[in-house]
């Protein structure tokens, strides 16, 4: 029996670089599929939205002196990128998956619809959601939010390479430690970096748990959908 029957999957585009330090690499990629696999064998219904960092980052063109809306639409276009390449990863290993776009672009994508979506998800495909909102000033992280509350996910499950939120960045501070669970006021008030503020407040104001783990290590997607504690989960 599966903790959840339909998913919004967050993963973040500078995992798919692997140790490349840009693009896709392809190990990982293959990796990832694996792990979705395995999880739509169990009955699972799986929304993608992958961010775009590893190919371009809005932001950061803005602070290079590049228009921050043209910026984020080619932030948008990275993440159309990631998807498609998510999408014939999966393809290949026998697993149905359709990219949508937010902004048209078809026949590259086919434009988002959230009741195509569903039903789509009820069929058994993986529907993997890019361009983040579709708008300029948005983060993928937001626009994951606004696609997991769409389409009525139990929980969006944000996929990076640590193994869930602490105090302070892991990476930087050895003292910093795990929270198992915290709510997303705690969050707020202590200003961690999980997701944007956008994105914990439209979560907090629908009620979408998130739940962060270590999407980079082998069969940890399958453990969080079968229930073991292995990340940290945000809720009211």
């Amino acid at each position: 029996m599966t903790k959840f029957k339909r998913i919004l999957l967050k993963l973040s585009g500078e995992s798919l670089q692997g140790q490349q330090g840009y693009g896709i690499d392809q190990q990982r990629l293959s990796d990832y599929a694996v792990q979705i696999k395995e999880i739509a064998q169990q009955g699972v219904q799986i929304g993608i939205v992958i961010g775009g960092g590893n190919i371009f980052r809005g932001l950061s063109g803005a602070a290079s002196g590049l228009d921050r809306v043209k910026g984020d639409q080619m932030g948008m276009l990275a993440t159309v990128i990631n998807s498609l390449a998510l999408g014939s990863a999966l393809t290949s290993i026998g697993v149905k998956a359709r990219v949508m776009t937010a902004v048209r672009m078809e026949p590259i994508g086919e434009f988002y619809n959230k009741w195509v979506a569903i039903e789509a998800m009820e069929r058994g495909e993986i529907v993997i959601m890019s361009c983040g909102t579709g708008q300029p000033y948005f983060t993928t992280d937001t626009g994951s939010s606004l696609r997991g509350i769409e389409i009525e996910a139990d929980v969006m499950l944000k996929g990076t390479r640590v193994d869930g939120i602490y105090t302070a960045d892991p990476e930087k501070d050895p003292t910093a430690t795990k929270f198992d669970d915290i709510s997303y006021n705690e969050v707020l008030q202590r200003g961690l970096r999980v997701m944007d503020i956008t994105a914990i407040a439209m979560c907090k104001e629908n009620n979408l748990p998130i739940y962060v783990f270590n999407m980079d290590k082998l069969g940890n997607l399958k453990r969080v959908i079968n229930g073991e504690p292995i990340g940290t989960y945000v809720h009211p």
